[in-house]
């Protein structure tokens, strides 16, 4: 997907992107494939698989829920190369958006990023996300949390359910359904205080690739012993 078909298909679905806009994506693009060469953010560094797979797949988070108005707190966890927060940033400025991420590299280049891109109302921290989800400062206070990640749904679920505040949503971008993994995952997120909303089905253009967000409404608090410690909820996923 070159850079100006994906500013039409973009249009498609309703957004319409500036020139500030992308240059923003095109500077992205830049620094991703510099700093990739230093450490490893991606194993996609072709521009069209960028565009398409990395921002433009990020974006579809916005089929979920309308973005464009609502000053929404968002935490990103496990964030990595900034996926799916910081094109969701580009594109919906009014997002406060926070990403934590274990690894300080990967900080640091999303320091960058965001001072190079002139992102206003990001922060950034450095650390598990258990610990992060433990720490009273950010516990139970975000409107959305984001992860877009290989772990397992009811492993993802106690990584971020405690960081949504009740009435918010958790929102898991998945490459591949399963009812399986689902299916595993629902008593877990009772227990945390979650509750399934509903799967949304999305097609990536051109190549057919299917996507899934899994959307989880946060009911009531989760106990105070979820997260477990760092490394438990991988080892001793919830059943």
């Amino acid at each position: 997907m070159k850079p100006e078909i994906f500013k039409q298909e973009l249009a498609k679905i309703g957004i319409e992107l500036s020139d500030t806009q992308m240059r923003q994506f095109q500077r992205y693009y830049e620094l991703l494939v510099e700093w990739n060469e230093k450490i490893n953010l991606t194993a996609i560094t072709d521009l069209e698989e960028v565009y398409l797979k990395h921002f433009y797949d990020s974006i579809t988070l916005a089929n979920a829920l309308d973005l464009k108005d609502d000053n929404y707190s968002i935490c990103d966890v496990g964030a990595g190369a900034g996926f799916p927060s910081i094109p969701l940033k580009i594109v919906f400025p009014n997002l406060k958006v926070s990403i934590v991420d274990s690894l300080n590299k990967r900080i640091k280049f999303l320091t960058l990023l965001c001072d190079e891109l002139q992102l206003e109302n990001v922060s950034l921290y450095h650390d598990r996300a258990e610990d992060f989800g433990q720490n009273k400062a950010h516990r139970e206070s975000y409107d959305l949390v984001t992860a877009r990640a290989v772990a397992r749904l009811n492993v993802l679920s106690e990584l971020c359910i405690p960081l949504v505040k009740k009435d918010g949503k958790f929102l898991a971008l998945k490459a591949a359904k399963s009812e399986e993994e689902v299916l595993e995952s629902k008593k877990a997120i009772a227990t945390l205080g979650g509750k399934l909303v509903e799967e949304v089905e999305m097609t990536l253009p051109f190549i057919e690739d299917k996507r899934y967000i899994v959307v989880i409404e946060k009911k009531k608090e989760t106990p105070k012993k979820y997260p477990r410690k760092p490394g438990t909820p991988n080892k001793k996923p919830l059943k």
